[in-house]
């Protein structure tokens, strides 16, 4: 039988659950009161990369020629015909400027169709040509990394002070896990690695195993190594990003695949995994992660069934590593057998288990694809708290004595405290504010969020050891997953076909 438990007020600044809502309700707080913080950027390509996308520039700017000639538009024109001589010229700091030149002239343009077209190519074009390597290295790209740095330093220690833990210790081994994000940053900035969908999450990972699993993590740094403080405060700002009123625009059809695709996976999972022997807790964490989401949903379910954090780690790095040719391979089967853009996005977003692998591998399919894809996954995400719910009542009634009720207590006990700031701050930025202060807030927070949970990746891999991952389980949790991920590859295609294919319902349109 569960022991009862009364409150412990305690638990709202000691334990991470709780203080990593606070922190990221301060987050959302200091950019509400009008703060504003422009975030490093990393994204950077060669010139040989750059000078490869040059022709189909050029084809562009001579069609859109033509056009303004024939239409009279003599302003739009001249820039076309100057940006051309700086194609020609090969400069690209002039290409980047007549770029700039040309989107400032299109704005005055009278027939729209050019305009836009202009504004376009100039806005593409200016972004190719001034993401450098010097850009990125440039003292006030760095001075806004150091802010960056200086900022999440004292979020950090705030939370490691409240919760009771060494800050000293803290602040001594954060600056190494942030410049080693920022590495990750940097590597997933260029634009030929950015293509193939290798995202900043994919490096954080692997640094952190390659540290991880050759020289090892000193003990001085372990103790920022705090891989479910930031995930969880990633996760409170993305409750502000989804919105009711965007839920609202999900649809049915997605909701439908999502709930058949979620509770069957989930229990073929949860199957699969007690026949090879793993315990309920194990299984939950593995049938969560693979159903819904990866990430967000693991951490999720471990609150809930108050899972051992290894196992949580150990799905985590599964879902992270099983992204990448799930990102790289589905989209190439879809547009090889001919699948139709609606069906490729709905397989693509109920099976790839990460949100950036979902829009990188439906870019790789096409935007058609991409937009079907991101609305299915956030179908799925819009569940991560109600299979949470669902989990932690499982778990409380499975510790008691047949013909007992779970108390209210044991029930909230169990149910991650950081999803309740994920829920109040989605409800808050949907019902309680213009949507444009919104948007506003979410832009810089976005970012922000992208941060928390690189580090939290980057932790993950100093976290986690080969030997472990072979040795845990002797295998079983990665061959269950492995198992529940073919499933669920094979299913959600089915679904997605009868679904989005305009076999049970007409072809949706969006």
């Amino acid at each position: 039988m569960e022991e009862k438990r009364s409150i412990d007020w305690t638990t709202l600044w000691k334990k991470d659950d709780w203080m990593s809502v606070w922190i990221g309700f301060l987050i959302l707080i200091i950019f509400l009161a009008g703060a504003t913080f422009k975030l490093p950027s990393w994204v950077w390509m060669t010139d040989g990369a750059f000078n490869e996308k040059i022709p189909g520039y050029l084809k562009k700017v001579e069609v859109l020629q033509k056009d303004a000639e024939a239409k009279g538009e003599s302003g739009v024109l001249s820039q076309l015909q100057a940006l051309k001589g700086a194609i020609d010229g090969k400069d690209r700091k002039l290409i980047g400027d007549a770029a700039g030149n040309l989107e400032k002239a299109a704005k005055s343009v009278k027939d729209k169709d050019i305009g836009k077209k202009s504004e376009k190519l100039a806005k593409d074009l200016k972004k190719d040509a001034t993401s450098t390597l010097s850009k990125v290295l440039s003292g006030a790209n760095l001075l806004q990394a150091l802010y960056l740095l200086i900022g999440l330093w004292i979020l950090g220690s705030i939370g490691m002070a409240f919760m009771g833990m060494s800050v000293g210790k803290f602040a001594l081994g954060f600056p190494i896990v942030y410049i080693l994000s920022a590495v990750s940053f940097f590597i997933a900035g260029n634009t030929t690695i950015s293509y193939y969908g290798l995202e900043v999450v994919f490096w954080a990972l692997i640094i952190g195993l390659l540290i991880s699993n050759t020289v090892g993590v000193p003990d001085w740094l372990k103790t920022a190594v705090k891989t479910e403080f930031f995930i969880k405060i990633g996760l409170v700002l993305l409750g502000a990003e989804v919105l009711f009123t965007t839920i609202a625009k999900v649809g049915a059809y997605s909701m439908v695949q999502s709930i058949i695709v979620i509770f069957a996976v989930f229990y073929f999972c949860y199957w699969v995994a007690k026949k090879l022997g793993l315990d309920d807790e194990f299984a939950s964490i593995l049938g969560t992660a693979v159903s819904i989401c990866g990430v967000s949903a693991a951490i999720a379910a471990g609150g809930a069934v108050k899972g051992d954090q290894k196992k949580v780690s150990h799905t985590i790095s599964l879902v992270l590593l099983c992204a990448i040719p799930m990102l790289i391979f589905q989209p190439l089967i879809a547009k090889a057998v001919g699948m139709s853009p609606a069906v490729a996005g709905a397989w693509i977003g109920g099976t790839i288990d990460t949100t950036g692998a979902v829009v990188a591998a439906g870019a790789i399919a096409g935007e058609a694809a991409m937009a079907v894809a991101v609305v299915v996954k956030m179908a799925q995400n819009v569940l991560i708290g109600f299979v949470a719910f669902l989990l932690a009542i499982w778990f409380t009634f499975k510790g008691l004595k047949t013909g007992e009720k779970p108390s209210a207590m044991e029930i909230w006990f169990r149910f991650p405290k950081f999803v309740v700031g994920f829920i109040i701050a989605s409800i808050v930025f949907s019902f309680f504010m213009p949507e444009v202060t919104a948007k506003a807030v979410t832009g810089i927070t976005g970012g922000l969020r992208g941060w928390w949970f690189t580090l939290a990746f980057l932790c993950i891999g100093l976290d986690t050891q080969f030997k472990e991952l072979v040795s845990m389980g002797g295998g079983k949790p990665a061959a269950a997953f492995l198992i529940a991920q073919l499933f669920n590859i094979f299913w959600t295609l089915l679904f997605a076909w009868l679904i989005f294919g305009g076999v049970l319902f007409p072809v949706p349109k969006f």
